[in-house]
């Protein structure tokens, strides 16, 4: 197994150095996405679902950028460790406040704080107003594969922040605040008579959902080389819903699989129907849910024993 995680991603590295740049770019962009649903995984484990995620992915899509138009700063580890910081502290923040609430509620709180974030930004000339903030190209990447194209260096540290990602949440899922995550789905009443607390679960869950969501922020902005209030808008965090639906939630390796095939569907609706696009999608999300209602979690699981497969990915998820 161990040997499995270094020699999949040497495998992948040499494969993706021969890729040519759009497709390299596809590729960060979704890794970077793919930490935004592991986040959105983790409420989802808890029963929740978060249609305003997309204000987490924005805060850390403009921590470069304002590191780079302020201070100057444009060292790509420096805004990743600025964007943890950020988002540690607002994740904490709102989640003292919407750990109390569950179902629509929870949803719709969050959908409200990133259209508020979303119009603010809108008007702060500050941080671009409407047009936006350019990020400046990240610097103290020349350790990473040193004759390689600064968009491969990118999708290299996206590649090992996102395996490390999914190692995290993988062993959390084992974790005693992971198995209990999934008690507060099913009944959080008896979590609190188990001596537990439904609500400091759930705020630990939305503060690593936040945590990861904002990384993946700063990787895409990183990639993309500038940010717009259009990341915190309503219809990018359901695009993560949509994607956290197609993965499934029961197996965090099929995050990124389903992230990349969610952008590689829409990049090729988008070029041969480019009025259409949208109908494409829907049609896609909904033979998803009829025909793979687990997901591409389903897989993963198909070809093992359901006693291994069981212990490998938790407690079953009811959507």
């Amino acid at each position: 197994m161990i040997l499995s995680y270094v020699v999949a991603p040497f495998v992948a590295f040499v494969i993706a150095s021969l890729l040519p740049s759009w497709s390299l770019y596809l590729l960060t962009i979704a890794l970077a996405k793919s930490l935004v649903v592991l986040g959105l995984v983790l409420l989802f484990r808890c029963g929740l679902v978060s249609f305003g995620h997309g204000l987490f992915y924005c805060i850390g899509a403009y921590t470069p950028g304002i590191l780079g138009r302020w201070l100057g700063v444009s060292d790509a580890f420096v805004s990743i460790a600025a964007g943890l910081l950020v988002t540690i502290l607002l994740g904490t923040l709102l989640g003292l406040f919407l750990a109390r609430y569950r179902g629509v509620f929870f949803a719709m709180f969050n959908l409200a704080l990133s259209m508020i974030l979303y119009g603010a930004l809108l008007k702060f000339q500050l941080l671009g107003g409407s047009a936006g903030l350019r990020v400046p190209r990240p610097s103290g990447l020349d350790f990473i594969a040193g004759g390689g194209s600064e968009t491969y260096r990118i999708f290299v540290l996206a590649a090992v922040i996102v395996a490390a990602g999914c190692a995290f949440v993988d062993r959390y899922f084992r974790s005693i605040i992971g198995l209990r995550s999934q008690g507060v789905a099913d009944n959080e009443i008896r979590i609190d008579y188990l001596g537990g607390s439904a609500w400091s679960t759930v705020l630990v869950n939305y503060v690593v959902s936040a945590v990861l969501a904002g990384t993946g922020g700063v990787l895409s902005a990183l990639a993309t080389g500038y940010v717009t209030p259009e990341l915190t808008y309503w219809t990018v965090s359901g695009e993560f819903v949509f994607i956290t639906v197609l993965g499934g939630a029961t197996n965090v390796w099929a995050v990124p699989l389903a992230t990349l095939l969610f952008e590689s569907v829409r990049l090729a609706a988008g070029q041969l129907v480019p009025h259409f696009w949208q109908m494409i999608l829907g049609a896609f999300l909904l033979l998803t849910i009829v025909f793979l209602p687990g997901g591409l979690s389903g897989f993963f699981r198909a070809g093992r024993r359901p006693a291994a497969a069981e212990q490998a990915a938790g407690p079953d998820f009811k959507y």
